[in-house]
């Protein structure tokens, strides 16, 4: 950022913690940028004339007759044609020595979309992934969480649905990202040759962790403008959030704020539903989805963070390996989607609802018959049967490396249903049975 003649500069400082400096200063706005002692800062307090700005890189070595220079301004991103197939740090900024954006200036972090302009999600957005498409289908507009241990696979899962979803545009955001998980992604990418049409901003772990705050907000910043001003079908990857709530965390603590639940701010919920609830389907065709990456400590669904998301989103996908494949599949008993009854069976074919439904029946009859081999019980022959179909079910249909359209999977099940069950076990309507029933 070039120094203007009229920004203001201060040089005495009256407070310093591990994160922020705070000093008096008059017409200094909420969220304006400034840089202390050579570092990017941002106000993220003002009681009357005392303004407290959060420094990115830490305060360490900082003087208390610091320099400090205002810009007048909150953050901005250069919106434009050419943000695709763009990787961008933080702030913004292309990476990799790449030439500035040629775009207009916009504030990131603005409100999300009034509710009387936005329209029902109607439209679906496959995947290819037939643990989401089959049986928790998402709906443009949509906001869904993947929760995930940390050692499961979800950023190549994040990375298979850039490259499967039907969609004009696809935006990641990645935040506190390993650097094998960074450069896994940008191989991907252009290995894919799908990079025209992705756009990434990311914050890795050599990196200031204070800095991940502002990745959803530029990633939503650039979604808004592809979806809003050209009618685009917009998905926005957000990995991780939980790295993003520890940056909050760390935030408030340093601030001496009294931490909630699980040492999490006690803004966490509308810290996260500032970013969720831009999820949006536009009058005139253009929608934003966002799908997030939300890893569990210890699989505990109850912390602070999956528990407010849960509030704030529709549904979740819950990531599990399969102790019968050794696969990785998306878990149908704990996922869900809210959304999938807006599409299923009307965007996709009439036998989807009765097909996912009669799968994840069958699926739990199978689990049944495993707690009974489990405690010692003998199996009956239909056990035995549920058990093979389980099997084949996860292999073919819920696990994530299944890539593969809506109707190759509707037909698959029905296979599946034939090779294992009777037409009466399977348990759907006649018409339907006569007209999707595999002939040998």
């Amino acid at each position: 950022m070039e120094t203007k003649a009229f920004q203001r500069i201060y040089t005495q400082l009256t407070g310093i913690t591990k994160a922020t400096v705070s000093l008096k200063a008059q017409g200094v706005a909420n969220e304006e940028l400034a840089m202390v002692h050579g570092r990017l800062a941002q106000v993220v307090k003002i009681m009357g004339d005392t303004v407290t700005l959060q420094v990115f890189s830490g305060t360490e070595g900082i003087p208390t007759n610091a320099e400090v220079v205002f810009f007048g301004e909150p953050p901005k991103l250069k919106v434009g044609d050419d943000l695709a197939g763009r990787f961008f740090d933080a702030y913004g900024r292309p990476m990799f020595g790449d030439s500035e954006i040629d775009g207009e200036p916009r504030e990131i972090g603005g409100p999300s979309v009034n509710p009387l302009r936005r329209k029902q999600p109607s439209e679906l957005i496959a995947t290819g992934i037939a643990g989401i498409d089959l049986n928790n289908t998402l709906v443009t507009g949509q906001k869904i969480p993947f929760f995930a241990d940390p050692d499961q696979p979800f950023n190549q899962v994040m990375a298979m649905v850039a490259l499967r979803a039907q969609a004009d545009k696809i935006i990641l955001g990645g935040m506190g990202l390993s650097n094998d998980d960074f450069l896994f992604f940008k191989n991907v990418f252009e290995n894919a040759g799908a990079l025209d049409r992705i756009i990434s901003f990311v914050n890795t772990t050599e990196q200031p962790p204070v800095e991940r705050l502002l990745v959803p907000d530029m990633a939503l910043t650039a979604a808004e403008y592809f979806a809003a001003e050209k009618q685009e079908k917009v998905l926005v990857l957000l990995t991780d959030m939980t790295l993003y709530a520890d940056a909050l965390s760390i935030v408030s603590n340093r601030m001496d704020q009294i931490p909630s639940k699980d040492s999490m701010p006690g803004s966490l919920y509308s810290d996260l539903a500032k970013i969720y609830e831009k999820a949006v389907q536009f009058p005139d065709g253009g929608s934003i989805t966002i799908i997030a990456v939300t890893t569990l400590s210890g699989g505990d669904i109850t912390h602070a963070i999956p528990d407010n998301t849960g509030y704030i989103t529709e549904g979740q996908l819950f990531l599990r390996t399969d102790s019968d494949t050794g696969k990785v599949i998306v878990d149908p008993f704990r996922s869900l989607s809210r959304l999938k009854q807006l599409v299923i069976g009307k965007k996709t074919r009439e036998d989807h609802p009765q097909v996912m439904n009669a799968a994840v029946r069958l699926y739990a009859d199978a689990a049944n018959a495993k707690t009974k081999l489990e405690n010692g019980f003998d199996l009956t022959e239909y056990d035995e049967r549920a058990l093979k179909f389980a099997h084949d079910y996860s292999e073919k249909l819920l696990a994530i490396d299944v890539n593969v359209e809506v109707d190759t999977m509707l037909n698959t099940a029905w296979e599946l249903f034939a090779k294992y069950f009777s037409k009466t076990e399977v348990a759907i309507k006649n018409e339907l049975v006569e007209k999707y029933w595999p002939a040998n």
